[in-house]
């Protein structure tokens, strides 16, 4: 058995764009130990995770010499035979180097790569690729280097019961006043980091484009700090007659992804919502800058080729509301993914 780092300690949708490579690495080394480093907000889905093994949890304060300390004697206490940083930066590789991992790998990342001792080039910012296949090539790279061949991986990467499925629909059902007959279309307004949303008079004029598709509820969602701009959306919703309910997240990362497992369709920008989505193959619609660094093809969900439909704006036309919807709404309609 060989124990490995595994190493993606960043948001939660890079963590979930992770998964196909974890699941690669553990089927092409089934009796390897797999352990994910990974920060705290993370930590339950890396629990769940069927192709990880182990967690170990960050530390916040990257500062903190004293909590920093405790981490490597954790870490070293492992005795890995290998690590891979999917996500490098000083940090990591200053890590990984201070715990005398023998094996380390990593894409070639400016001055830290000198500190590993296997780097592969992948230009990642110039978003040729996805960045689950820049992860996924990676872990081939160490497949080739320790002689194992790399086996066939394929949707869905995460997954609940029927039953537990079932179950939180029927909970959401009676919470939410939300009939199961319908088709469910999951709505997340929110955004963080690099990714981009639509204003609130742009997303209603969107689901009042949608909503003359029969059977159709829209569940509007939000986590922390994402409330208000929820809760305004729905408001609109409601002025305007149209089937939507208000979904505040509040029982936690797992729940929350069990109820996005109810979705028949989920829309939003590239947040870690429209991941954990991918993830659990339900058909994703994403929104997405015109910039480089935020391609639809670099962020692109790890669901099934045929169930992500992206669209792609520049900020300020997104700012200045001068985006043509109706050819989104048309696309939307026609795209048979979900219906």
């Amino acid at each position: 058995m060989k124990n490995i780092l595994v190493i993606r300690n960043d948001k939660i949708g890079d963590f979930m764009l992770a998964w196909p490579a974890f699941a690669l690495l553990k089927k092409s080394m089934p009796n390897s130990q797999i352990v994910a480093l990974v920060p705290e907000y993370t930590k339950a889905l890396a629990v769940n995770c069927p192709w990880i093994d182990e967690v170990i949890v960050d530390i916040k304060n990257k500062k903190d010499k004293h909590s920093k300390a405790e981490l490597i004697k954790q870490i070293k206490a492992y005795d890995f035979d290998y690590s891979i940083c999917l996500f490098s930066n000083m940090y990591n590789a200053s890590l990984a180097w201070r715990c005398k991992i023998p094996q380390r790998f990593a894409p070639a990342t400016k001055i830290c790569q000198l500190l590993y001792n296997h780097t592969l080039r992948q230009k990642r910012s110039q978003s040729k690729k996805s960045e689950s296949q820049y992860n996924v090539d990676l872990i081939i790279y160490f497949l080739t280097f320790v002689n194992r061949q790399p086996l066939p991986i394929a949707p869905p990467y995460f997954s609940f019961s029927e039953t537990e499925t079932q179950s939180q629909k029927t909970e959401l059902s009676l919470a939410l006043k939300a009939d199961q007959k319908k088709k469910w279309c999951f709505i997340h307004p929110g955004t963080g980091g690099s990714s981009t949303t639509l204003s609130i008079e742009q997303w209603l004029s969107l689901l009042k484009g949608l909503s003359t598709i029969e059977n159709l509820a829209f569940i509007i969602t939000a986590g922390p700090g994402e409330e208000d701009y929820a809760s305004q959306l729905h408001a609109k919703l409601i002025h305007n007659n149209i089937d939507g309910h208000l979904y505040i997240s509040k029982q936690g990362l797992m729940k929350f992804s069990c109820s996005i497992g109810c979705a028949d369709l989920f829309i939003s920008g590239s947040t870690g919502p429209l991941h954990i989505a991918g993830a659990l193959d339900i058909p994703t619609i994403g929104f997405y800058p015109s910039k480089q660094s935020s391609t639809a093809l670099r962020w692109r969900p790890i669901n099934s080729i045929d169930k992500h439909l992206p669209f792609s704006f520049k900020e300020q036309s997104l700012q200045n509301n001068v985006i043509d919807l109706q050819q989104v709404i048309t696309a939307i309609k026609n795209w048979s993914a979900w219906r």
